[in-house]
């Protein structure tokens, strides 16, 4: 007996600085609703879905950056969405920047993403490892990427939970990138990988890649969800966001590395694709059989410091 769950990926499009957190939720929840109505049960969205991408730019104030950062989760203005879910009977996923105490009382900031359960109950968290970009002004980008000064690298490792009928796992954005994300995952057998990002056309360090963008994106998911054997999921804010063009592309990756449905705008957008978690054992059980066929032993130097 196979184990679908139908997996809508929410794709936003640009949202201005001035745009309140308010008027995006409510653009979330028109997007639950449209998928909803195409028999969604888990909705994915993506990283920092509530306010525009704003590592891209240098603030000193700590005031002016911690107006971005969310001090508990549902807050007042992000609780319409939990009820909106939980009305529909969704499942649904989504990214944002989290300003937190530790058990000293310290202030922690990271960039972060939960899985909320139907019943509005939060079944997973994960704070993002591989930040990118820079901690310093450098004044000769067009625009900053600044992720390295305002978010700590996150301290719960990767963590796969049994949830909505399978094994989920999450990472974010420049997650992807890197094949110990998915590798990490796999080895606790993951079967669905959710994944939301922010990611410029441009490249300023290396800009004879910008054209690259989206072909490097949808690479380095399938190549994910292939040699893991996984589903990913992976979200785009998109479109054109106080002057920086935001790549789109969003997409559901079934775990032979195969697109099963993709946005084609750079707007709000759902695809919606009933995904069979059984599938995931025609790569795991055989090609990338793990336990048949890995040699970890060979593997020592993954594990030095570079």
């Amino acid at each position: 007996m196979s184990r679908n769950l139908v997996i809508a990926a929410a794709q936003l499009g640009p949202i201005p600085r001035a745009e309140s957190r308010s008027s995006v939720v409510i653009r979330m929840m028109q997007l639950m609703e449209k998928a909803a109505s195409r028999g969604a049960e888990l909705v994915v969205f993506p990283e920092l879905a509530l306010t525009t991408f704003f590592p891209r730019w240098y603030l000193q104030d700590q005031k002016d950056i911690d107006a971005f950062f969310e001090t508990q989760m549902p807050s007042e203005e992000t609780q319409p969405l939990f009820e909106a879910a939980i009305r529909l009977g969704l499942s649904f996923s989504f990214g944002y920047a989290e300003k937190t105490q530790d058990a000293k009382g310290e202030t922690r900031r990271f960039n972060t993403s939960v899985l909320v359960g139907p019943s509005g109950e939060v079944l997973l968290k994960y704070r993002k490892i591989h930040l990118p970009g820079h901690s310093d002004h450098e004044i000769w980008r067009p625009f900053q990427h600044l992720e390295k000064r305002y978010f700590e690298v996150g301290d719960l490792g990767f963590p796969v939970a049994e949830a909505l009928g399978g094994r989920i796992g999450m990472c974010i954005c420049n997650d992807r990138r890197w094949p110990e994300t998915f590798r990490i995952l796999g080895l606790q057998r993951a079967e669905l990988v959710l994944l939301g990002y922010n990611t410029p056309v441009h490249y300023p360090p290396a800009p004879d890649h910008d054209h690259l963008q989206d072909f490097h994106n949808h690479l380095s998911m399938q190549a994910g969800a292939y040699q893991n054997g996984a589903w990913v999921v992976g979200v785009a804010k998109a479109g054109h966001e106080e002057g920086c063009d935001l790549i789109g592309g969003s997409c559901i990756i079934a775990p032979t590395g195969e697109i099963a449905a993709k946005c084609v705008t750079l707007g709000d957008e759902v695809i919606v694709v009933e995904c069979d978690l059984d599938r995931c054992r025609e790569i795991q059980d055989n090609i990338f059989n793990f336990a048949a066929h890995r040699q970890p032993d060979q593997y020592g130097l993954l594990v030095e410091k570079a």
